[in-house]
């Protein structure tokens, strides 16, 4: 068994503190707080129902991704749950968010206000022209998409428990009944 790592104290981190970590620890950098996630197996098989979603008309030229860095600025490393870049970034990590058209995230318990104000924020500064909020916690998952208004603030767009279907960042649709389901099978106690 390894020990748990241990980390540097920090009042503040920036992306040059980075360098302290171990480095196959996943991590996001968000307004100076450093956070360690721990995603459970039905988060996570959500995000993989969405990238698989994404992928079915995706342009050649881009690439959809599960919790992959993205370089903001020297206070802001998220980890968009699902995100969209070019697919010249496919070597690299951190990429540039310049060239990320849309960041999701699917909310957690923990990760609520984050997800809905702090991480808006960031990605809307950054200039991400969608941005996907899922939250599966309440009784069926709903998802809401924002896109990048003038002034660089996020405007809400459609907001839905039921079939999603967008053309940002191209013609995508998401059978939310569907993955409410899949959310209650894989939490129902075993053999019901």
């Amino acid at each position: 068994m390894t020990a748990a790592p241990i980390l540097p104290e920090r009042h503040e981190w920036t992306v040059d503190d980075l360098g302290d970590l171990p480095k196959d620890l996943p991590y996001e950098l968000i307004n100076g707080r450093l956070i360690v996630p721990s995603p459970t197996a039905v988060h996570q098989d959500l995000c993989v129902r969405l990238l698989l979603a994404l992928e079915v008309n995706c342009p050649p030229e881009y690439l959809v991704s599960i919790d992959l860095s993205m370089r903001v600025d020297r206070r802001n490393e998220p980890r968009p749950d699902v995100v969209v870049i070019r697919r010249k970034h496919a070597g690299q990590s951190p990429v540039p968010v310049e060239d990320a058209l849309l960041a999701v995230e699917v909310v957690s318990p923990t990760s609520t206000f984050r997800d809905m104000y702090d991480k808006a924020k960031v990605y809307a500064h950054a200039g991400v022209r969608s941005y996907w909020l899922v939250d599966p916690i309440q009784e069926r998952i709903a998802l809401t998409e924002y896109t990048l208004g003038a002034n660089r603030e996020y405007e809400q767009v459609a907001n839905t428990e039921d079939l999603f279907v967008t053309e940002r960042p191209w013609k995508v649709s998401v059978d939310l009944p569907a993955l409410t389901a899949r959310k209650n099978d894989l939490l129902a106690p075993d053999g019901e």
